[in-house]
């Protein structure tokens, strides 16, 4: 587990399971003082970009680029428990559910440190050829590394 950076609004905890810490900031929030629903958007593709930076193990994009593929989001799903205020922190965990043979699925967890859920999502992507922009098998590396997230 790594400790996360005093200041910053988003880190890592940890790389398995993969979890990111994040707090809410006051310009994510309405006049009610609630978090905007398309914010929720927002978090989850942040959470998603550090856990591509993981599968990679370094720059996501210059990895997918190598596996001749790109991974566009085909589906996003959420489910929403419980309000977030200005500075709440909550913890988003990251598991892979599901690999077909062209698309995947991430499931998102994140929860509150009292353990109260804030929210559901489920990222899924697809696989596309870099060439002919049309859905390709997943790569085997990138099949060998969303398995270790299942």
């Amino acid at each position: 587990m790594t400790t996360p950076v005093i200041n910053s609004f988003e880190s890592v905890l940890s790389r398995q399971p993969f979890i990111v810490r994040r707090q809410v900031r006051w310009s994510d929030c309405d006049p009610a003082g609630l978090v905007y629903t398309g914010k929720f958007s927002e978090y989850v593709l942040s959470t998603i970009n550090l856990f591509y930076v993981e599968l990679a193990q370094g720059s996501y994009g210059a990895w997918i680029k190598a596996l001749e593929v790109d991974t566009p989001c085909k589906g996003l799903e959420f489910s929403f428990h419980g309000a977030l205020r200005p500075d709440d922190e909550f913890q988003t965990r990251c598991t892979v559910t599901t690999i077909r043979t062209h698309s995947y699925d991430i499931q998102l967890e994140a929860s509150q440190a009292d353990g109260r859920r804030v929210f559901s999502a489920r990222f899924s992507p697809v696989c596309i050829r870099r060439d002919e922009r049309i859905r390709a098998p997943i790569p085997v590396a990138l099949r060998q590394r969303l398995e270790s997230f299942a």
